[in-house]
C-alpha cells in the first residue's frame, strides 16, 4: 500500500475514527478541527475523549487547526462535518486550495440532506468546490459506528463515485484486516439510504423504549426500508443499492445500536422527553431530526408515500404522542406488499 497524504475535515467521532483507520494503514494523516483545545488533546494525549472516550489514537493522526496546513499536498480529503456545517467548511477548503493551487479527491462521509434545498452532501460540495480543484468527488457510506471502528470491530463500508477510479483509490487507501471498503457508483442511492436510515432509527428507538418486541421492530425496518427505496428511486437511485451496505446494512446498524444518536433520541422520545431537551443533552448532532423534515417535504414534492416518515415527522414537529402515531400507522387501509 503506497503512502498517501489524507486530510480529514471534522474531528467528531466518525472523522476521528476514519483518520485512525488511515493512520493505521501507514498514511500521513491530518485531522482538522476548528477547536484548538481538541487539536491539542489529539496531539498531546492521542485521545479525543469527548467523542471516543479513552480509546487511544494511532500516533500517525496529527491534529491541525489550520485548514491550509491540513490539506497541503493531500491526495484525499474526507469531509466529515455535520450537514449544516458542510458549506461553511467547504468555503474554507476552497480558499486553502486556491492559495495552494492544488486539486484533490474529495469524499463526503456525512449522512444527511440539506434543509430547504433538499441537496445531498455531495451536491452541496459540488456547488461549493469548483471543478478545477477536484480530481474526483464521492461519498463514504455504510454501517459504521465510530465506536466500533476505533475498537476494531470488523466494519464494511462503500466508497461511492460516478467515476469508478475514485472509489477504487479510496478503497486501496482505507481497506485493512478490520475495515473493508467496497466500491459503488450509485451516489443517489448511497446518500439517500445513508441519510434516511437516521429517520427510521428514531422510530426504532421509540419502539424500544415503549417495550415493543421483534414483530414491531421487523415491521418498522422492512416498511421503513421500502419507504427509503421508493424515495430514492424517485430520484433515479438503483433499487439494488438499498439491499446493500448503504441500505439495509446501514439501517440495521443505526436502528439497533445504542451508539446511534438517532436511536438514542428515539428512546428518549418514547420516554416522553421533550425534543429540545434531547437535542441539548445529546452533545452531538442528531442528523435524523432535520432529515425527517427534509424527507417529509420531499415525499410530498415527489408524491411518494412515506407513512412511517410522516408519523415520525408528526412526533418531532407537531408534538404528536408516539403511541398515537403508532396507532395511526396500524389503522391505515391494508394494501399489497411492494406498494
Amino acid at each position: 500500500m503506497s503512502n498517501e497524504i489524507i486530510a480529514v475535515l471534522g474531528a467528531g467521532s466518525w472523522g476521528t475514527a476514519l483518520a485512525n483507520v488511515a493512520a493505521e494503514n501507514g498514511h500521513d494523516v491530518r485531522l482538522w478541527s476548528h477547536r484548538a483545545s481538541q487539536v491539542a488533546e489529539i496531539n498531546e494525549t492521542h485521545r479525543n475523549t469527548k467523542y471516543l472516550g479513552d480509546n487511544p489514537l494511532n500516533e500517525g493522526v496529527v491534529g491541525v487547526a489550520d485548514m491550509q496546513a491540513a490539506v497541503q499536498d493531500a491526495d484525499i480529503v474526507l469531509s466529515v462535518v455535520p450537514t449544516k456545517a458542510t458549506r461553511e467548511v467547504a468555503k474554507q477548503l476552497v480558499a486553502a486550495l486556491k492559495n495552494l493551487d492544488q486539486s484533490i479527491i474529495l469524499m463526503a462521509a456525512t449522512k444527511g440532506l440539506e434543509p430547504g434545498t433538499y441537496k445531498r452532501v455531495s451536491e452541496m460540495l459540488a456547488e461549493e468546490v469548483p471543478a478545477k480543484y477536484l480530481r474526483g468527488l464521492g461519498v463514504i457510506s455504510g454501517p459504521s459506528h465510530a465506536e466500533g471502528v476505533i475498537t476494531h470491530d470488523p466494519t464494511l463500508v462503500t466508497a461511492v463515485s460516478t467515476d469508478v477510479a475514485v472509489p477504487e483509490k479510496v478503497q486501496h487507501a482505507l481497506s485493512n484486516q478490520v475495515f473493508r471498503v467496497y466500491t459503488n457508483t450509485d451516489m443517489i442511492g448511497s446518500e439517500i439510504g445513508g441519510a434516511l436510515k437516521n429517520v427510521i432509527a428514531i422510530g426504532a428507538g421509540a419502539l424500544e423504549s415503549l417495550g415493543y418486541d421483534a414483530n414491531a421492530k421487523a415491521a418498522l425496518f422492512t416498511r421503513g426500508l421500502a419507504e427509503i427505496s421508493r424515495l430514492g428511486q424517485a430520484f433515479g437511485a438503483n433499487p439494488i443499492t438499498f439491499m446493500g451496505l448503504s441500505g439495509v446494512g446501514d439501517l440495521f446498524a443505526t436502528a439497533t445500536s445504542v451508539h446511534s444518536r438517532n436511536y438514542r433520541a428515539g428512546v428518549q422520545l418514547g420516554e416522553g422527553k421533550k425534543l429540545a431537551d434531547i437535542i441539548e443533552h445529546m452533545g452531538m448532532v442528531i442528523e435524523g431530526i432535520s432529515t425527517t423534515k427534509v424527507a417529509h417535504e420531499l415525499a410530498q414534492k415527489k408524491h411518494v408515500e412515506m407513512p412511517i416518515t410522516s408519523a415520525i415527522y408528526r412526533v418531532l414537529y407537531e408534538n404528536q404522542d408516539v403511541k398515537e402515531a403508532i396507532q395511526t400507522l396500524m389503522g391505515r387501509p391494508v394494501s399489497q406488499e411492494g406498494k
